[in-house]
């Protein structure tokens, strides 16, 4: 999947809706810990209930690996549900990674080989030759840290050095590495009003934005600054999708959320003449 198979998908669902898995079987219903494998079904029922909506899916790693073993057959059995039954939706493995080259070239296999993900987020911190690895894959996708929306944020990645600040240097250097169809950056929606900034370095990647819904991120404010002319965002929600009910009926209420979300995001797309 390159940029423009991307934005057909952005112009078919009139969304750019990214799902967020962030599954804890602590917030799951009560009545599907009964099932054999609670996580993975009520994984099927939300994507069941949001596939319309969304172009992509972002299973956040560690809320399978504190599970040990079945965890990770959980996040598995969800991967290759999304590729067997909707195979063009973008499946992102939120993995933050990032180690030396060898290390870096393992868990590039892991995601890319041994799971069918189609993209993956790394920490860009210890440079060149750790984020390579992943992006030797064809048809596959980085998606690096550049600016994060926790309060911890502050303590790095706004360092200014020269008048080019930690996460400007990131932007400016990693496009040397790859390119639009192979290379994207995660920015905080909390972060809404840097992305104007971030567009004068990037204008034509796409940008994966967490942080809208639970978190307090503005989908309006995202859009305002963040959109191209070939939408160039991914804007994700997890817990204010999946988590919105925890009756018989979440999944109808997760899918109702996420064509909420849709309708407003086809108004932009409206606004922007991209639809």
């Amino acid at each position: 999947m390159n940029q423009s198979s991307l934005f057909e998908s952005i112009l078919k669902k009139r969304s750019y809706l990214c799902v967020g898995l962030d599954t804890e079987i602590e917030k799951i219903p009560s009545f599907l810990l009964d099932n054999p494998d609670p996580v993975f079904e009520f994984n099927r029922r939300i994507i069941d209930a949001t596939h319309n909506y969304a172009i992509a899916y972002k299973p956040n790693v560690a809320f399978y690996e504190c599970s040990g073993a079945k965890g990770w057959i959980s996040l598995e059995k969800t991967v290759r549900y999304l590729k067997e039954n909707f195979p063009e939706i973008l499946v992102i493995a939120d993995a933050k990674r990032g180690d030396i080259g060898n290390t870096s070239k393992m868990y590039a296999k892991a995601f890319f080989e041994n799971m069918p993900f189609d993209a993956i987020t790394v920490a860009p911190y210890m440079g060149e030759d750790s984020v390579t690895p992943f992006l030797s894959y064809k048809e596959k996708w980085v998606v690096l840290l550049a600016l994060t929306s926790n309060k911890g944020a502050d303590d790095f990645q706004y360092h200014d050095e020269d008048g080019l600040k930690l996460f400007e240097r990131v932007l400016s250097l990693s496009q040397k590495w790859g390119n639009v169809n192979n290379l994207m950056y995660v920015v905080g929606a909390t972060r809404a009003e840097m992305f104007r900034g971030i567009r004068k370095i990037v204008p034509d990647h796409f940008l994966l934005v967490p942080g809208v819904g639970a978190q307090g991120g503005s989908l309006d404010d995202v859009t305002r600054y963040g959109m191209n002319n070939k939408c160039g965002l991914i804007v994700n929600s997890s817990r204010a999708i999946i988590f919105a009910d925890s009756t018989e009926k979440f999944d109808t209420v997760a899918g109702e959320k996420a064509k909420e979300i849709q309708l407003e995001m086809e108004k932009h797309l409206a606004d922007r003449n991209l639809i």
